[in-house]
């Protein structure tokens, strides 16, 4: 009883901050209705003229060399300021300003109606008795040493745990280490580490079900963050070993190999395989996009359960969806949910490029869906792949699958938990909720 009371007031403020939403887009095109005659139109075509030519310059800046990616430096800069410039000059910076205030209102509003049901369907942790021979693998190099810095080593052993500190060369082999650790009695498998690492543990603990601990010592510990755990101070990640409790979540497989977040295909994967990537990444990025993106360049095919995705540029599968087409700054709002998430890009020039910008998730550029079972082919034999950031190359085709519940993640009792999730806006939905309900 008490939980369909607190459904039924969670639904009505999902109605109110929908109905809110709803008010202030209106509100939004009356301005710009009202303002007509006094530049209301002018503001809307000049942001939409703005906003394609901005995204043309950066298909341009990424896509070529020489004078065009110059060119298309400048308009991708260059646009948007000379908005403001028009804008300001013209005395129609307030229409403006009102217009986008409302809208940011509307869309503020729109995702607090949406997050209740995100909220309500969140991974539940569970009490487990403390395990008695713990092994945690230590990366000394991983995270710019955040093994040293943050003294891992020995706040684990002072917790109980027997810690194996990977060579500095990288000669270790990762698997056999953890095996070897499970032969001699771990009833606990941990990493402190990035999460190429993690993942090679990961699929260890998961074949003997032990639990798994994540020591987020990487450099962008994605694992972690989903997870809830502080990245900002992976040694807090310790106190699992004594106050601790635990997930079940799903685990991604390519080819036979575990995946704790992505595996990636066609442009980014290249850029990967380049031996200069680890140490100029951005430069690396810039040289190689324009014969990656050109017309003749790589294409990939792909079945995602049925689902025909042909000549993609780039290819993202990630052990469970995220909650927007973008893993660097999205987030997963679960790991428990048996399903694939999956990302297929096709951009055919600056057009292409626009009508992402334009569209978004909604644009014919971009593919964006679930699965539980992915095939990529390429144009041999073998395939570039990066699986977890770790640059691979694989036999076509490449399977993607997923294992449900497949690993115990031991977590602190007392983390931060993960960051909100902000979902994305869909207004089909948010009028929905709005006139008839979430029942609807």
């Amino acid at each position: 009883m008490a939980t369909d009371l607190s459904d039924e007031r969670a639904d009505a403020r999902s109605r109110l901050w929908a109905r809110g939403a709803v008010l202030a887009v209106a509100a939004a095109v009356a301005v710009l209705l009202v303002a007509v005659g006094g530049g209301g139109a002018l503001v809307v075509l000049s942001g939409f003229l703005a906003l394609v030519v901005s995204a043309a310059g950066v298909w341009w800046m990424v896509a070529r060399r020489g004078p065009l990616r110059w060119l298309g430096a400048i308009l991708m800069v260059g646009a948007p300021v000379g908005l403001l410039v028009l804008y300001v000059h013209s005395g129609l910076w307030v229409i403006a300003l009102v217009a986008l205030a409302l809208w940011v209102v509307a869309l503020g509003c729109g995702r607090m109606a949406l997050r209740p049901s995100h909220q309500r369907h969140v991974m539940r942790a569970v009490p487990r008795p403390a395990p008695r021979r713990p092994v945690i693998l230590m990366n000394p190099n991983s995270g710019g040493g955040k093994v040293g810095r943050f003294e891992l080593v020995e706040r684990a052993e002072r917790l109980g745990a027997r810690v194996i500190v990977l060579e500095p060369s990288g000669g270790d082999k990762v698997l056999d280490l953890a095996r070897r650790a499970v032969s001699e009695g771990a009833d606990l498998l941990g990493v402190a580490g990035g999460d190429g690492t993690q993942a090679e543990v990961a699929a260890v603990a998961a074949e003997h079900d032990l639990p798994f601990l994540v020591v987020p010592a990487g450099t962008r510990n994605h694992l972690a963050m989903d997870l809830g755990l502080d990245r900002d101070d992976p040694s807090l990640s310790l106190d699992a070993l004594t106050d601790g409790e635990e997930l079940r979540v799903d685990l991604g497989d390519v080819n036979g190999r575990a995946f704790v977040n992505t595996v990636s295909f066609g442009v980014y994967a290249q850029v990967v395989q380049r031996p200069e990537y680890r140490d100029a990444k951005a430069e690396t990025a810039l040289d190689a996009m324009p014969d990656l993106l050109h017309e003749s360049g790589p294409r990939l095919d792909a079945t995602a359960d049925g689902t025909a995705l042909p000549s993609q540029q780039a290819i993202l599968v990630s052990n469970n969806p995220y909650t927007r087409p973008d893993p660097f700054t999205g987030r997963r709002p679960r790991l428990d949910q048996g399903e694939l998430g999956v990302i297929g890009i096709r951009v055919e020039g600056a057009a292409g490029a626009a009508d992402i910008a334009l569209r978004g998730s909604q644009s014919d550029s971009l593919n964006v869906l679930t699965a539980h079972r992915v095939e990529v082919t390429g144009g041999g034999d073998t395939v570039p792949v990066a699986v977890d950031g770790e640059a691979l190359t694989l036999p076509t085709p490449v399977t993607c699958t997923i294992r449900p519940h497949a690993l115990r993640v031991r977590v602190p009792r007392d983390r931060p938990g993960a960051p909100p999730v902000a979902p994305a806006v869909n207004w089909r939905r948010i009028f929905t909720l709005a006139f008839r309900g979430r029942g609807a």
